[in-house]
């Protein structure tokens, strides 16, 4: 069976394609995380990509490799928000005609951002998968290609150049803790470190309100999950049998986290080193604050996946004000 993972040629090919359209965002020592754990700790800090998120990687270089026929069709996508902003801001520098089908619970920051950029939006759909349903049925139906947020080869080898990254800069990797929703993220993570760094202990995190991986791992099947207010939107969704796959080949441990646990690493992370994340992008933190990481190796790197949180959302959960119910 071939892998479910993008190989380092495929991500090195991807990081070549897309290097004049990102950012190379920071790996920082963290002095805070590293005293707490005892080890040297660090952030990838992709909440400072130009998009807000990491997913302006995979979805640049899907877009990237599209023929002149399906540049001129368009391109479709279903989002919680981040995956939209990636798409719209790729497509606005290839231009390419967009549509972004996102919830309507999508933050409002993510939702005006990819309007902004020139992209059609549609947030009828109540939650995440649906959003999915429609997108996939207005591809059918107009011939756009859809570009999903979790798999595809090359969303995945587009991810892969955040591992491409820290190991440039960082080549003593021991762990890496990953927010996981439908895999995309560890998948392309995974692919890059299965490969030239098998020793690198891969490690997911995610909400208890989005753990489709964390059942399915423990299942061996797909999982669909309620729709459940969240801190960690950007996890949202079930989770097929692709992304199943690339779960099972990438992740060596996942945790699930409770709403308060995002909550206090979203303000750890704001007071301690000044960095903004989302409930998603602070998945990977909380879990080693809650010590929830079985056998942490030195050094571990945590990607802060993303920073796309409504202010004022931020604002109450840093004055200890959010409800997380």
């Amino acid at each position: 069976m071939p892998s479910p993972l993008p190989s380092p040629a495929d991500i090195r090919a991807a990081a070549l394609r897309i290097a004049a359209r990102i950012h190379r965002t920071p790996l920082r020592r963290s002095p805070g995380l590293s005293g707490f754990l005892g080890g040297e700790a660090w952030l990838k800090l992709e909440c400072e990509q130009l998009t807000g998120s990491f997913k302006l990687r995979g979805a640049t270089n899907a877009l990237v490799l599209l023929d002149e026929r399906a540049r001129a069709t368009g391109v479709v996508a279903s989002s919680a928000g981040n995956h939209g902003l990636g798409i719209a801001a790729a497509a606005k520098e290839l231009g390419i005609a967009a549509t972004v089908f996102v919830p309507r619970t999508a933050p409002a920051v993510k939702r005006d951002r990819i309007a902004a950029l020139g992209a059609t939006v549609d947030a009828t759909a109540a939650s995440y998968d649906a959003a999915e349903s429609l997108a996939r049925a207005h591809a059918a139906r107009t011939g756009a290609a859809f570009v999903s947020p979790c798999t595809g080869r090359a969303v995945l080898a587009g991810q892969g150049t955040v591992a491409l990254e820290v190991l440039e800069e960082l080549p003593t990797l021991r762990a890496i803790v990953v927010p996981v929703g439908g895999g995309g993220l560890v998948g392309g993570i995974g692919g890059l470190l299965r490969a030239e760094a098998p020793h690198v202990r891969i490690v997911g995190a995610q909400s208890e309100r989005t753990n489709a991986m964390a059942l399915a791992l423990a299942s061996g099947q797909p999982a669909e999950i309620p729709d459940r207010p969240t801190l960690a939107d950007g996890l949202a969704g079930l989770v097929d049998a692709e992304m199943l796959a690339q779960g099972q080949a990438a992740i060596d441990q996942i945790v699930t986290l409770r709403e308060q646990a995002i909550a206090s690493a979203i303000s750890w992370l704001w007071i301690e080193e000044g960095v903004k994340a989302e409930g998603a992008g602070a998945a990977g933190v909380a879990a080693l604050l809650a010590g929830r990481v079985q056998h942490v190796e030195f050094p571990v790197v945590v990607v802060v996946s993303g920073g796309n949180i409504d202010d004022d959302k931020h604002g109450a959960i840093i004055k200890g004000k959010h409800s997380h119910e």
